[in-house]
């Protein structure tokens, strides 16, 4: 396990709620009252069936149908989230996003260009002190290792381990869920090849991991195409190297046809938290918030965990009795994260920048 060491409002009243947590049932009414009264949330890069966010968004609109949800881009990466943020600044339409949900690193990278808005939700303590900004900017949101998603149909003998991928039988046969110059799932999947190497954390193991993209795309094994779900069952990636969240939803999804192996790696096992922040230039910063305090409640927590994802709250959740034993008996087997590595913020982006800015040199393989 991951240790992480109704009225309206007056104007005033909304300025004086764009930073502060939510702390008394009143306040929380002002939020609910505010954010009807815009009665919009943009949301981008949220597969319905990424995380449990289908659910997710449906508890949501359940709970608060006043608030229609405007979701652009479903299939977006990390990267192409921030730069919806920069090119709607002073859009207040449908096309500039809210919310985002990004890969850990692009937090600070987009604090530090003034992109967010600091909020802390209600539940703000619970959060584990290394999985959010100080200042509210971004806060985790839930966590999964990489893993191989193997059409069992088409590979007979899954492959136990990264350095598997290179073997002859796996022709035409791998490829990332992502493009590695944008998606956060992607630069993790080739980082995690470089840590299976022996490379060492952060730069190096970016590098690595290019190298061993290198090996895999001249020995024919490689296939750009982002990976999903459907592509996997056509035959066209056979083998889809995704967070495992994915993996098992995607197994789900094809109900046996055909039948899915998800893997766990021995070596190179990366975990990797994803975080949630406010855009800056929010057109509707009070819709915003309230979808923040619904993710982070029991409810929104328990719903990514339904997704197969690992809930940042989860300890907080387990210790206070309140995940049902059936969502954690649909759970990988915990062994299987006994030997997970959690890259720090500095490792992260290091390796991310070897990476986005190299892979074209080095692998010279345009994924899309």
């Amino acid at each position: 396990m991951f240790k992480f060491t109704g009225k309206v409002l007056s104007l005033s009243a909304v300025a004086l709620m764009a930073t502060s947590a939510i702390s008394s049932a009143q306040s929380m009414d002002e939020l609910v009252a505010a954010a009807k009264a815009e009665g919009q949330l943009t949301t981008i890069a949220l597969p319905h069936d990424w995380c449990g966010y289908g659910d997710v968004i449906a508890g949501f609109k359940a709970k608060y149908p006043e608030i229609t949800i405007n979701e652009l881009n479903p299939d977006a990466g990390s990267g192409d989230e921030i730069e919806a943020i920069k090119a709607n600044k002073d859009n207040k339409g449908p096309q500039a996003p809210d919310v985002i949900d990004v890969g850990l690193s692009f937090g600070p990278s987009a604090k530090a260009d003034g992109l967010l808005m600091p909020y802390k939700v209600s539940t703000w303590d619970s959060i584990p002190d290394s999985a959010k900004d100080a200042e509210g900017y971004w806060t985790g949101d839930y966590y999964g290792v990489l893993s191989f998603e193997v059409n069992k149909d088409l590979v007979k003998e899954a492959p136990a381990d990264w350095a598997d991928l290179l073997k002859p039988e796996f022709a035409n046969s791998v490829a990332l869920a992502g493009d590695p110059r944008a998606s956060n799932q992607a630069i993790q999947g080739v980082y995690a090849a470089g840590l299976s190497t022996g490379a060492a954390a952060g730069e190096a193991a970016g590098t690595a991991g290019l190298d061993f993209f290198k090996k895999l795309a001249a020995a024919g094994n490689f296939v750009p195409v982002i990976g999903k779900a459907a592509t996997l069952a056509q035959g066209q990636t056979p083998i889809l190297i995704t967070w495992d969240y994915n993996a098992l939803a995607g197994r789900d999804t094809l109900k046996g046809n055909p039948p899915v192996d998800v893997i766990v790696p021995k070596t190179g096992v990366v975990a990797g938290v994803y975080v949630q922040a406010i855009s800056a230039y929010a057109p509707h910063p009070n819709a915003a918030k309230l979808w923040l305090e619904y993710l982070y409640s029991d409810e929104g927590q328990l719903g990514w965990l339904k997704g197969y994802c690992h809930p940042i709250r989860f300890n907080d959740l387990a210790k206070n009795g309140k995940i049902p034993a059936d969502m954690m008996a649909k759970m990988p087997p915990a062994e299987s994260y006994a030997v997970a590595v959690f890259p720090t913020l500095d490792e992260q982006a290091k390796s991310k920048e070897a990476i986005t800015k190299n892979w074209d040199a080095v692998v010279g393989a345009n994924v899309q």
